[in-house]
């Protein structure tokens, strides 16, 4: 868990807590949009509907919550994976040297596995959060307390922790891709590597994880840098089994559509991915369902893990950052992680006749039934008029009137969707997924209502690809 700013900034953490695309008829193939679970019912819960794919769909749990029942009551019921949030980190499991206390990650250990959850262990390595014991050392003297620290944490949790972040934030922020200043760092260059072979020996059976933040962005240095020392351990046979990405998202550090390429990226080397310690300023649906898209796409993407319940349980309540308000009820971020979680549960629009919004329950509609180039189309009641009879044809067009094309103005989120005599531009050609979204082959934008709209006459717009209610569509 980390305050994120641009990876040029200085930043200090705080110490509380962090298809092939299927188209229809004769539209042709496309490149997949989502790797969305095949044929499962539309789940109701997060971690079930993110079971459907084999994945999991985590938070982080504070063992001070656990006596708050609407705390645990969403927590129980929407999470199949936990990560203590303090409670097995360097101060809180070893107190004094050799004198170990797991009082409070046992706590939260028991509570998720009696209530049938997996369990990530959060971190044993960090220049962090450290007990004042091991602030005082340096040298081999910090050396053989670190390895005797894993040593002594994975002995007691062996073989019941799932994943391990071995190590966690060890590389300097900003463009110099070098690592981190540390009192570890400073015990040799080597010290990651040792910690990751200790890892191994004592608890074979557990996925060893690296873990950062502003890793996103594939073009950041600090990416880069994380991305050459798993590469580098990979080809000389450190044991490393997985990248965690901690994807604390806000406008100091805001998500980038690259984040998929990055986890690709790791991937190919041979590794897991797990999005470990997700939280988007403003609870942005959209920034939600892409993130949750980007793990869905990539196969070794293992699952993801929000870094707590409510607002109010998060480490910067301010920010608004989670799926769930302060009261416990659901925001409309929840909404769009678990439709993009179900893969999308409605019929996808194929052949000719209406388009119906899922979300909303109206049709798309040319407004009074004008034949004018130009005219952006809306939602309106279904009623079977010709201005809301769509055909698709081969060459990937949705026409309307026989000679009027669903045209896009524009390539960015946004642009207005109109009629337009037809000419064959890509602007003019869509994709019908399996999903029930509808994708502009010239921008990759989904078609969308503006601002989520439902009502009669809200005009109808491209936007980014969230899998929400609004940019799924069904024949009528």
């Amino acid at each position: 868990m980390r305050s994120h700013v641009h990876p040029g900034t200085a930043i200090r953490r705080k110490i509380r807590g962090p298809l092939l695309a299927l188209l229809v008829g004769a539209l042709g193939a496309a490149p997949a949009l989502v790797a969305a679970p095949a044929a499962h019912a539309a789940e109701s819960t997060l971690g079930a509907a993110a079971k459907q794919s084999g994945r999991y769909f985590g938070t982080a749990i504070a063992s001070g919550r656990l006596g708050d029942s609407a705390y645990t009551t969403i927590a129980n019921r929407e999470f199949n994976s936990v990560t203590a949030e303090n409670e097995m980190k360097i101060d809180a499991t070893e107190p004094q040297r050799g004198q170990f206390n797991f009082a409070a990650g046992d706590r939260v250990y028991n509570w998720a596995v009696q209530n049938g959850k997996q369990v990530r262990g959060h971190t044993l390595a960090w220049h962090s959060q450290q007990p004042g014991w091991m602030q005082s050392l340096s040298g081999s003297n910090l050396r053989q307390a670190m390895i005797g620290h894993i040593n002594g944490v994975m002995a007691h949790y062996k073989g019941k922790i799932v994943q391990w972040d071995v190590v966690n934030e060890a590389f300097a922020d900003g463009n110099s891709g070098a690592r981190r200043d540390s009192n570890l760092q400073r015990t040799g260059n080597d010290w990651i590597e040792v910690a990751f072979r200790t890892a191994r020996a004592a608890d074979p059976a557990a996925k060893l994880c690296y873990n950062d933040y502003n890793v996103e962005n594939w073009t950041w240095a600090k990416t880069q840098a994380m991305y050459n020392m798993v590469r580098d351990f990979k080809s000389r046979g450190v044991p490393i089994d997985c990248v965690g990405f901690q994807s604390h998202f806000n406008s100091g550090s805001p998500y980038n559509a690259n984040f998929r390429t990055t986890l690709q990226n790791f991937a190919a080397l041979g590794v897991d991915v797990a999005i470990t310690e997700l939280d988007i300023q403003g609870a942005s649906a959209t920034t939600y369902a892409n993130v949750t898209n980007d793990c869905l796409a990539v196969p070794r993407c293992l699952g993801i893990t929000v870094w707590g319940v409510r607002d109010s349980d998060s480490w910067r309540p301010g920010d608004t950052p989670l799926l769930f308000n302060n009261n416990g009820s659901k925001k409309p971020a929840y909404t769009s992680v678990l439709n993009a979680l179900n893969g999308g549960t409605s019929n996808p629009p194929t052949d000719g006749g209406p388009l119906k919004g899922v979300g909303s329950g109206r049709c798309v509609d040319v407004p009074n039934s004008s034949t004018t180039d130009g005219t952006q189309v809306q939602l309106y009641d279904c009623h079977g008029g010709t201005n809301q009879q769509w055909q698709s044809t081969s060459a990937g067009e949705l026409r309307v009137y026989g000679n009027k094309c669903l045209d896009a103005g524009g390539t960015g989120a946004g642009a207005r969707i109109q009629i337009y005599s037809c000419w064959g531009g890509d602007n003019q050609k869509w994709r019908l997924n399996s999903d029930g979204t509808v994708t502009g082959v010239q921008s990759g934008l989904c078609l969308d209502t503006a601002s989520g709209g439902t009502a009669n006459g809200t005009l109808i717009q491209l936007n980014s690809c969230s899998g929400g209610g609004s940019q799924r569509w069904a024949r009528a």
